[in-house]
């Protein structure tokens, strides 16, 4: 499983980031955020989907 994020709809609301702090970033002066964790998130899951279901723009996805 991975984390995808569409950046044509991101538009760095930043809500992913404070679900999920060790997984998505928002570093200073970008407009969109970055998945900090690839590959070892599985610990982080329930604050992924919570941050998937928080993003208004509906730009995050859990792939398998």
């Amino acid at each position: 499983m991975h984390i995808t994020v569409d950046y044509t709809l991101c538009e760095g609301h930043g809500q992913c980031l404070m679900a999920a702090p060790d997984v998505f970033d928002l570093p200073d002066g970008s407009e969109q955020v970055q998945v900090t964790v690839p590959s070892s998130w599985e610990s982080e899951y329930d604050a992924v989907l919570r941050a998937v279901a928080m993003c208004p723009a509906q730009a995050l996805r859990v792939c398998e």
